[in-house]
């Protein structure tokens, strides 16, 4: 692949994990986000907000971690990447579950952006994951969920006001 080529996928990786394109941006969804709510549950759905926040933290983290290092032990799948269902979050614990998120997408933005890491080459100790597929994987499970606490915000707070 040309320099401008694999540069364009790389700054088109970027924009698309930085919620570039038809999905909404990180920090928009979790703009002035009630606190009373973080914990809150609507009816028929299994988890709170700041489940689902820690549930893409979790799994973020899994996939950085995975890219960059061999010695990274995945978590027990499924219920290894969702917390406890029973735990509350307080005001801290949501700050927290956000800084880590942010943490680790400019971890992955710097996997992508380095020109020395070939985003086709598979990784060495996967089963043919290569950086790009973990890349798009992030943006694409990030994006998903980021539209589930979208909607689960409007809800809690349609019940709230009501």
């Amino acid at each position: 692949m040309s320099d401008d080529r694999d540069r364009s996928l790389r700054e088109h990786l970027l924009y698309l994990l930085r919620g570039g394109g038809a999905h909404i941006k990180f920090e928009e969804a979790l703009k002035d986000f009630p606190v009373e709510l973080i914990n809150a549950r609507a009816e028929g759905v299994p988890y709170t907000p700041w489940h689902l926040l820690e549930h893409m933290r979790i799994a973020q983290r899994d996939i950085v971690e995975f890219s960059r290092s061999a010695a990274h032990v995945s978590p027990d799948w499924p219920e290894g990447y969702w917390p406890d269902k029973g735990k509350e979050a307080g005001e801290d614990d949501w700050r927290q579950t956000v800084e880590r998120i942010r943490e680790d997408l400019r971890a992955l933005e710097a996997l992508v952006e380095d020109e020395a890491n070939d985003l086709y080459a598979a990784i060495p100790h996967g089963t043919g994951q290569t950086l790009l597929r973990e890349a798009l994987l992030v943006a694409d499970h990030n994006a998903y969920h980021l539209g589930a606490l979208v909607t689960l915000r409007r809800a809690l707070e349609a019940a709230r006001d009501a």
